[in-house]
């Protein structure tokens, strides 16, 4: 789908927390794209998905596909970071985090035992990753609206949009049915692999607090411009 700059900017429903992820993620085998009726996002990863979807997806002009932000960026956001921890052992932990391969694994491991760092680490990368979003829609012509604003349709269109359990084979499960299965599981952990999953739990809890607190506060940006070095030692894990 080619934006038109002399036509209107289309509504679009935008899922933010679902288009973050995609621009957040840039694994090579996985690839993400926005359904500009719906607002939903579709992750294709390879290997998994029938192949056919890609063919489908190409196809289908409501279909646009999610250019992720590099990893050479995403490193300079953990450089910048660094210096606005006061913590002095803290931030010589970042430090030596990032250097060298699995900087990025390295540098939320260290965050995992500093619950107020990792928050604000976390509305930090938000802030970041909505600058490119908003970029990346203005420069396709889409203007993102509240999904509460949007109608349900009167009629069943002859298309239906591709859902993510279609690519991955699974079924839908409720929120009850996974805190069940949740109880279950940790009933047959022990100490030590409870802690683990508890920290996980936080880790994930603070990163959704995180975004809720950019989403809410958002004002209008424009990128900046602003460009710095590249690292040569920056690699996404």
């Amino acid at each position: 789908m080619d934006a038109d700059s002399s036509a209107e900017p289309r509504e679009v429903p935008v899922d933010w927390e679902a288009l973050e992820d995609a621009f957040e993620n840039n694994a090579p085998e996985v690839h993400s794209y926005l359904h500009v009726d719906t607002g939903e996002v579709l992750r294709v990863v390879d290997g998994i998905a029938d192949p056919e979807m890609h063919t489908r997806i190409a196809s289908d002009a409501n279909y646009m596909r999610i250019d992720p932000v590099s990893s050479r960026e995403q490193y300079r956001w953990m450089e910048r970071f660094i210096p606005m921890v006061e913590e002095g052992e803290l931030q010589d932990r970042l430090t030596r985090a990032i250097d060298g391969k699995g900087a990025f694994r390295r540098f939320k491991d260290v965050l995992m035992s500093y619950g107020p760092e990792r928050e604000r680490w976390f509305a930090f990368r938000s802030e970041r990753l909505r600058v490119f979003m908003e970029a990346w829609l203005t420069a396709h012509r889409l203007r993102p609206i509240s999904r509460s604003l949007v109608p349900p349709p009167q009629d069943a269109p002859s298309t239906q949009p591709i859902s993510q359990d279609q690519l991955t084979g699974r079924r839908v499960r409720s929120a009850d049915t996974l805190r069940r299965h949740l109880h279950d599981l940790a009933e047959t952990l022990g100490t030590r692999d409870l802690e683990k999953v508890t920290a996980f739990a936080e880790f994930v809890k603070a990163r959704r607090a995180a975004r809720s607190f950019v989403h809410r506060h958002d004002a209008a940006r424009t990128p900046n411009g602003e460009e710095e070095s590249v690292p040569s030692s920056g690699h996404k894990d």
